[in-house]
């Protein structure tokens, strides 16, 4: 048997014997067996022994075999490679020991060329040589690596010891090398990949950025960040694998190490008490868990609550408010916890639709009810949960100001684009009980209603992520109180400054830097002033970047006296909103007289404030002042408190203490604010009497159509759910005169489901406008500068073509059977014969391509490529049947004219041959396991408690109804709905072609199509 006796011997020595051997690093070879076994179904068993000399902060292994094969450290199984066109990155940092170390490999070959790689690569606590190799050369060196090469052992049956440090020479033979990585036919198969470099980041003057790291392989896609009490900055992947803590050091990386706990996948990380908090997968599911720090390392982690809410629009964002309670934020996939307490400062959110919603064309969000995404309030230990506001889609990070205000940053529902409902990405002020109006579907609340808070900015299109202040920068003062914001999709950090303005602030953004792609993810500042931002997400690659002011020192002026009053009102309308606040969650009726003033104010945010404590006293304590109340603003929004709280036996009192304020002596706020009291009386307390319905008509008919688009879209609806005789007639005419899409669009949503008081001729004015040409219909402009500020050209959201569809299938659905008679010309089952659709050309297979066969040739997208046959590639592989590219194309996977604002080229290539190897939530179908056996794959698009609605075809969109009862689990499906191979009929030069058309956003004037 083999003596280790002389090595360990030699670990103390051989430092003082060796020094003159320098550590050199090592390149891979394809290794196999020395003899001429007989080609295929070969089973191979490999080694290599390896002494350890110092501590191991990070050690990363990069395997590959042709065609498998399984890899172990010290007898534990470390990675596996089931196709060598997949190899296995991995961390193995807690699987090495100082002292003798065994790297073995289990590997298969059944056709074809045979050989297995690999490389194992060692950080420690100083530079230089981490181990040495017994058996390189004639005697002891010390190597940076180790790597397989003609040293390297197999055998060919299973020898007792072959995975054990101890083994017998005898049934061991020398491996043979098969050429160094890169060698044919397996090419490069370990990639070096590179995060976006800092000379294609164009920053604002003054500011410089710098790449630090790119990450490799093992370190993941990163989605989360946040730095300890040392300045450390400690980073999560978004998929499995370790977090990350690494030291900068004079604005360099200096070391990087894994954490060593069973943590991951982290959409939200904080640290804070000596302590990291974790919002991810742990031990005991997802949720959030505590670490406490011990020196230098973690104790392992406590669970202190489970999150009801999975992948990108689960729960996110952690935060230390002044209050010391952490506050998180989650998306509008999470459920609220059950253990809430009863006085959480929101309640009695509802739904609140006076006319039935549509739902999302795509199923995306269908059946999740309100309040939508919201912020957690809790103790330290997770307990003592409270629901402090909601009511946003999926706000990823939340931020408090200097001056102790909450902010978030809220995505928008990009497949809404060009529809009345769109919401674009928003800064939002986050305040006790606020609700912020999203809801599913067509029923997000426009900001107008009473009942919801409206954003402090407006930002445009994009996927938010990561937000800061900058109070602990070494920026100039004007940017040290901003706000610094990532939007992933585009790749932007913006910053927000805000005025104080009442109890809330205005608000003003710059571009501060903008990256193609940049797919940025958090930020955070460091010891030294700088901004600190990473990026990643779904697969792609990840750096960590350095952004510091260089500019000249800028003199601040002195604030005028004018600027000093500002802030000084803003000030004490806070206070008194924080004073209202403070009366959230409490019952006491002395309460009624204390916030009763304030329900008057002019300031919208302190009326709501003032509303949300009155609506937690007993509603017969102020039910009468509410009635009396003669002030519009006081009187409006009091019965609006009752309209929400009160029981259906005081809505005709309501509506008639309404008449103290007519619609013509109020101001446009103050109309939506008493149309929005109806509103939410009809929908909470029911459908009025006939007489109060008779009353409301003519008051309101009165009125309609207004001069305001906002108080047409509220009469509208108004006067649609009374049935009012005109409503159909005045409604038709203002969608003649609308001279945008988005007013267009809220119109046909209105009148869709309306069954009676139509004339035929009125029926084929609605239907028509479904055949009309909307090409070069306007837009506010307001939405195409948003597009243009992000770099590209405006279309349509992609759910929008099925939106109406579905909006036209409901208009049928509402005929009765004379009406479809005399409209069957105008129903598309009726309309004459259309030609079927042109079968596709069949191609003939040119190679079923590898990335390995592609990625190479990918500088050659620099120039010389062809617009027209990118264009015809991108029609031949159906692409157009289910992206959407500008103005053209299905809806089924992702919108594709910006693809490269988030992905680089070799991104693009992967997600056309290997489309499911990162599959967002938005486009993954769900498999329902059925009673029988059977089960059914695709797209949830309706729920109730009855069945599932489920497309299984998005081409065709083949519906199938599955019953509840027969549904024994689901699951989401990790294989992508694009199939592979679409590109297998063309050449490398149309492969190439295609992904600069994508690149190109459609522009022939792309620089590659240059020659």
């Amino acid at each position: 048997m083999k003596d280790f006796r002389f090595w360990r011997f030699c670990i103390i020595v051989g430092p003082l014997l060796f020094l003159c051997h320098g550590a050199a690093a090592q390149t891979p070879q394809w290794i196999w067996n020395s003899t001429n076994l007989p080609a295929g179904k070969q089973f191979l068993f490999f080694r290599k022994t390896f002494i350890v000399k110092k501590e191991i902060l990070a050690a990363k292994l990069s395997t590959d075999a042709d065609d498998g094969g399984e890899f172990f450290i010290n007898g534990k199984k470390v990675a596996t490679v089931k196709d060598w066109n997949s190899p296995a990155y991995v961390d193995v940092t807690k699987y090495l020991v100082q002292g003798d170390n065994v790297l073995a490999a289990y590997c298969s070959n059944t056709v074809s060329a045979a050989g297995v790689i690999a490389r194992l690569e060692m950080t420690t606590p100083t530079s230089g040589a981490s181990f040495y190799d017994p058996k390189q050369h004639a005697g002891l060196r010390w190597i940076t690596n180790i790597v397989t090469d003609s040293t390297w052992l197999w055998a060919d049956h299973v020898p007792q010891d072959w995975n054990t440090l101890d083994y017998d020479d005898g049934a061991w033979k020398p491996a043979i090398s098969e050429g160094k990585l890169g060698v044919e036919p397996w090419g490069k198969v370990f990639k070096t990949r590179e995060a976006t470099a800092a000379e294609a980041i164009h920053v604002m003057p003054g500011f410089k950025v710098e790449l630090l790291h790119s990450a490799d392989p093992t370190e993941g896609s990163w989605s989360s960040m946040a730095a300890d009490d040392k300045g450390r900055l400690i980073i999560s992947p978004q998929s499995e694998g370790q977090l990350l803590r690494v030291t900068i050091s004079h604005g360099h990386v200096s070391r990087i190490e894994y954490i060593d706990q069973p943590v991951t996948s982290a959409m939200g990380l904080l640290y804070a008490d000596h302590s990291l908090f974790v919002n991810g997968h742990g031990p005991k599911g997802t949720g959030i868990y505590r670490l406490r720090a011990k020196g230098d390392k973690f104790e392992p982690p406590v669970l202190l609550r489970n999150m009801n809410g999975e992948g990108e629009h689960g729960s996110h964002g952690l935060v230390l408010g002044p209050d010391k309670k952490i506050y998180v934020v989650s998306g509008n996939f999470t459920k609220v916890p059950a253990d809430i307490l009863p006085t959480s400062p929101l309640k009695n959110y509802a739904d609140d639709q006076l006319l039935p919603r549509a739902n999302d064309g795509k199923g995306f969000g269908n059946g999740l009810l309100p309040p939508g995404g919201f912020v957690l309030r809790m103790d330290m230990d997770g307990s003592n949960a409270e629901l402090f506001a909601a009511g946003t889609r999926n706000t990823y990070d939340i931020a408090f100001s200097p001056d102790g205000e909450l902010f978030g940053f809220d995505s928008d529902m990009e497949w809404d684009w060009g529809a009345s409902w769109y919401r674009p990405i928003r800064v939002n002020h986050w305040i006790s009980g606020g609700d912020y109006g999203f809801r599913e579907g067509t029923g997000k609340f426009p900001e107008y209603y009473e009942d919801t808070l409206p954003a402090n900015l407006d930002v445009g299109i994009g996927s938010p992520t990561g937000l800061k202040f900058a109070t602990d920068s070494n920026f100039p003062k004007k940017y040290r109180s901003a706000l610094f914001m990532l939007d992933w999709s585009y790749g932007r950090i913006f910053a927000v400054h805000f005025t104080p303005h009442g109890a809330t602030y205005d608000a003003t953004m710059d571009t501060v830097l903008r990256g193609i792609p940049l797919n940025l993810t958090a930020l955070d500042f460091g010891r030294d002033g700088a901004l600190y931002f990473i990026t990643g997400g779904r697969g792609t690659e990840s750096g960590l970047y350095r952004l510091t002011y260089t500019g000249p020192k800028i003199r601040e002026p002195a604030k005028t006296k004018d600027e000093l009053a500002d802030e000084a009102d803003g000030k004490e309308a806070r206070r008194l909103r924080h004073d209202l606040e403070f009366f959230h969650g409490k019952r006491d009726p002395r309460i009624i007289d204390v916030v009763w003033p304030s329900l008057s104010s002019e300031d919208r945010w302190i009326r709501y404030a003032a509303r949300t404590a009155l609506e937690f006293q007993d509603v017969a304590a102020w039910k009468d002042r509410a009635l009396a109340e003669t002030n519009p603003f006081g009187g409006l929004t009091a019965l609006l408190a009752l309209a929400r709280c009160g029981p259906p036996e005081t809505q005709r009192d309501l509506l008639m203490a309404l008449k103290k304020f007519p619609l013509s002596s109020l101001t446009e706020e103050q109309e939506l604010l008493k149309l929005r009291v109806i509103e939410l009386s009809f929908s909470r307390q029911g459908r009025p009497a006939p007489d109060l319905a008779q009353l409301a008509i003519e008051k309101l008919d009165a009125h309609y159509p207004s001069a305001s688009e906002p108080v047409n879209r509220e009469l509208c609806q108004l006067l649609l759910y009374l049935q009012a005789p005109d409503a159909i007639t005045k409604t038709l005419a203002l969608l003649d005169k609308a001279p945008t899409q988005e007013e267009q669009t809220a119109y046909v949503l209105h009148l869709r489901t309306i069954t009676n008081g139509w004339t035929i001729e009125q029926r084929r004015h609605y239907l028509a406008w479904f055949d009309k040409n909307r090409d070069g219909i306007q837009h506010p402009p307001e939405l195409l500068q948003y597009f243009k500020e992000a770099g590209r050209d405006y279309s349509d959201g992609a759910s929008l073509p099925t939106f109406l569809t579905n909006f036209l299938q409901d208009a049928i659905a509402s005929l009765n059977p004379e009406e479809r008679e005399a409209l069957a010309d105008m129903l598309p089952a009726e309309k004459t014969n259309a030609a079927p659709a042109a079968a596709p050309t069949p191609h003939k297979l040119v190679k079923e391509w590898k990335m390995q066969d592609v990625e190479p040739d990918l500088d050659k997208l620099k120039s010389g490529r062809s617009f027209a046959k990118g264009q015809a590639a991108f029609t031949d592989a159906q692409c157009i049947l289910c992206h959407r590219f500008g103005k053209t194309g299905g809806a089924v996977g992702p919108e594709l004219a910006a693809v490269s604002s988030r992905l680089t080229s070799r991104d693009i290539l992967e997600s056309i041959l290997l489309p499911s190897k990162v599959v967002s939530e938005q486009y993954q179908n769900t498999i329902l396991e059925l009673k029988d056996g059977d089960d059914v794959t695709g797209r949830i698009v309706e729920e109730t408690d009855q069945k599932l609605v489920v497309i299984t075809d998005p081409i065709k969109l083949t519906k199938v109804d599955v019953r509840k009862s027969d549904v024994t689990g689901r699951h989401a499906s990790k294989i992508s709905p694009m199939p592979e191979g679409l590109v297998n009929f063309m050449t490398k030069d149309q492969i190439l072609d295609l992904i600069a058309y994508l690149q190109s956003g459609g522009k022939k004037t792309f620089a590659a199509f240059k020659k």
